[in-house]
């Protein structure tokens, strides 16, 4: 078992890969939280193998986070674009078995 935690800073238009798809190892669980006052209202987009983003899931309000675990969860990249107007920090974490 492995676990990989990962924090990044993205400025306002930015996109990038936020967890890597794994190569031997399978995941069971992963997170991605945008870390930011819970009053305040910025948005980003995480996508699963999409760089183009034309299928996402939006993270906004005050719960800013993405969360999946069990067998059977996505395998691929997660892909992230902050699509607010500031510079915001992501936190990933990752379970490998």
């Amino acid at each position: 078992m492995a676990q990989t935690l990962r924090t990044v800073t993205l400025s306002a238009g930015d996109k990038m890969i936020l967890v890597a798809k794994p190569l031997v190892l399978c995941r069971i669980f992963v997170s991605v939280r945008a870390l930011a006052d819970d009053d305040k209202w910025y948005q980003s987009k995480i996508s699963f193998d999409d760089p183009s983003f034309s299928s996402f899931f939006v993270l906004n309000g005050p719960g800013k986070y993405f969360e999946a675990k069990g067998e059977g969860i996505f395998q691929g990249n997660i892909w992230g674009i902050n699509t607010s107007t500031v510079s915001l920090q992501y936190t990933t974490t990752e379970i490998l078995i």
